[in-house]
């Protein structure tokens, strides 16, 4: 997708009704200070739509990001352009924060799991790791949660700068190995300061969601 416009539409909260917006969705979750509000605001072309912060624990609530583009089709060099298409981000509240107290967290995590059972149009969950660590006992657990609720989390290891290029694909190897993600699990790394996995993870979006580029305009 060729985004156009991208913005901060609802924010939901413990108690708050869920969106039913009618259009697609495809969700983050990750430990906190993983890197979820940069990648977002990466795939927008934004620099704080969603409010990056070093203090973890940021995103407290369910926050939905509605973006609009189109897609890029075979027929352009002809001057046929598709419709606008229209997709959300969903940001979830980031797990693992130690200052957050028990019963917090156990909000928070029956807040996602009615997200996940609820909403008709969710076609994909993100799972973020830092690709510089092994997994923790949290990303493994939060992993495993999501594909108990019916979803097979792709995995976008984040943080690809801070990291050595001769180090990578050790670090995705033991990310792979420490999820124990099947023989088909995806991972794509990812830089919020270079951008690097952008447009991979762009491209995957428009698969999951049929929103690829297409032969007709």
């Amino acid at each position: 997708m060729i985004v156009k416009n991208a913005e901060l539409e609802t924010v939901c909260g413990i108690t708050s009704k869920l969106p039913e917006n009618g259009q697609i969705e495809v969700a983050f979750a990750g430990k906190s200070n993983v890197g979820k509000s940069s990648l977002i605001n990466g795939l927008m072309n934004r620099k704080s739509l969603a409010r990056t912060s070093s203090a973890p624990g940021k995103t407290q609530t369910i926050n939905f990001y509605a973006v609009t583009g189109r897609r890029e089709t075979k027929k352009e060099a002809q001057g046929m352009v598709s419709a606008d298409e229209k997709v959300y981000l969903v940001d979830l509240p980031g797990y693992g924060y130690a200052k957050v107290s028990q019963n917090e967290k156990q909000k928070w995590g029956k807040m996602i799991e009615r997200y996940l059972h609820t909403s008709k149009n969710l076609k994909a969950v993100f799972l973020l790791i830092d690709i510089r660590h092994d997994p923790s006992a949290n990303d493994k657990m939060m992993y495993d949660w999501i594909l108990n609720n019916g979803y097979e989390p792709i995995i976008i290891a984040t943080k690809l700068d801070k990291l050595k290029r001769s180090q990578v694909q050790k670090n995705i190897k033991a990310i792979k190995e420490g999820l124990k993600l099947s023989k088909d699990g995806i991972i794509i790394p990812f830089s919020a300061e270079t951008k690097q996995g952008r447009d991979e993870i762009w491209a995957l979006i428009d698969e999951l969601t049929g929103l690829a580029a297409t032969e007709e305009a």
